[in-house]
C-alpha cells in the first residue's frame, strides 16, 4: 500500500470512528463531521443570496406545477419519516420550491430543502410525474444529508494534504510540489468524484420511492431520463464526471423498479 493510501485510510478510520451516520430510507452507512447547524445557516444564507439575484420566471403555469409537485413530494417526504420513527429529521427542512428564468437543462437542491428548477428542463417535462422525477430527486439530496457528506469528505482530503506536507518538510520544493498535485488528482478521482457518482444514483433511487408515495408514476423516470441522455451532448466520460453515465443510471433504475412498487405504496 502506498503512502498516500496508508495516510488517506487513517484518516476515513478516524473519520468513521468520530462521526458515523445513517442515511433515511437507503440505510448507506456515512460519516458526517459536519453538523446540522453549520451547513443548514450556511446553505440559507447562499440560497437566499441566490434567488435574491436570480432571474424571476413569469411562467405562471410552470410556478404553479413545481409548487404543487414539490409540496406533494415533501409531504410524502415527512410523513414516510414519521411512519418510520424519524420524525425528527423533519426539523431539518423549510422547504421552498422556485423556478428561475435560465434556459439549462438544471435544477438543484440545497440543504434544508431549497429547490430550484430551471426553465429549460422545464421545457423538457410533459407531465407532473416526470417533474416528480425531478423533484423526488433533488428531495432525496436533502434527506440523505448529501452536502452534509460531501463536506466531510472535503475536510478529509484537506487532513491527508496536510499530514503530506508535514512529511515532506525535508524534501525540495519540487518534489513537494509533485507530490501535493499527484496527491490532490488521486483523492479528487479516488475519493471525491465516486462519491459524487454514489450520491447520484442514490438520489435516484430515493427519488424514486418518494414520488411513490406521494403516488406518482415511477415509470416516468425512464422516461424521463432517456430524454435527458438524448438532450445531452459533449459529456466528459464517467470516471470524471460528478454524475453516472446515462446508460448506468438507467440501468439501475430499471433493476429497482419492481422492488420499488412492490415494497412501496402511496401514502397520499
Amino acid at each position: 500500500m502506498s503512502m498516500f493510501r496508508k495516510i488517506l485510510s487513517l484518516i476515513l478510520m478516524t473519520g468513521i470512528l468520530v462521526s458515523c451516520a445513517t442515511a433515511p430510507i437507503s440505510g448507506r452507512k456515512q460519516m458526517m463531521l459536519v453538523s446540522n447547524h453549520e451547513i443548514l445557516t450556511a446553505s440559507k444564507v447562499q440560497y437566499h443570496d441566490f434567488i435574491r439575484t436570480a432571474p424571476k420566471s413569469l411562467n405562471v403555469n410552470g410556478k404553479q406545477q413545481v409548487y404543487r409537485v414539490g409540496r406533494k413530494i415533501a409531504a410524502a417526504t415527512e410523513a414516510y419519516l414519521k411512519m418510520t420513527g424519524l420524525e425528527k429529521e423533519i426539523r431539518n427542512f423549510s422547504w421552498e420550491f422556485n423556478l428561475v428564468r435560465d434556459s439549462q437543462l438544471n435544477a438543484f437542491c440545497m440543504p434544508g430543502g431549497k429547490i430550484v428548477v430551471y426553465e429549460g428542463l422545464l421545457e423538457l417535462i410533459q407531465s407532473d410525474d416526470e417533474l416528480a422525477v425531478v423533484l423526488g430527486h433533488e428531495v432525496a439530496h436533502a434527506v440523505a444529508k448529501h452536502s452534509n457528506e460531501r463536506m466531510s469528505q472535503q475536510l478529509i482530503a484537506q487532513m491527508g494534504s496536510q499530514l503530506i506536507n508535514m512529511s515532506l518538510d525535508n524534501k525540495s520544493a519540487a518534489v513537494r510540489t509533485i507530490v501535493g498535485e499527484a496527491y490532490g488528482m488521486g483523492a479528487q478521482l479516488g475519493i471525491m468524484l465516486p462519491f459524487s457518482r454514489k450520491h447520484e444514483l442514490e438520489a435516484d433511487h430515493i427519488g424514486v420511492i418518494l414520488m411513490r408515495l406521494a403516488g406518482y408514476d415511477v415509470d416516468a423516470s425512464l422516461k424521463f431520463w432517456k430524454k435527458m441522455a438524448a438532450a445531452g451532448k459533449g459529456k466528459v466520460p464517467e470516471m470524471l464526471s460528478t454524475h453516472p453515465s446515462d446508460r448506468r443510471r438507467i440501468d439501475q433504475l430499471s433493476a429497482k423498479l419492481p422492488e420499488i412498487k412492490k415494497k412501496y405504496q402511496p401514502i397520499q
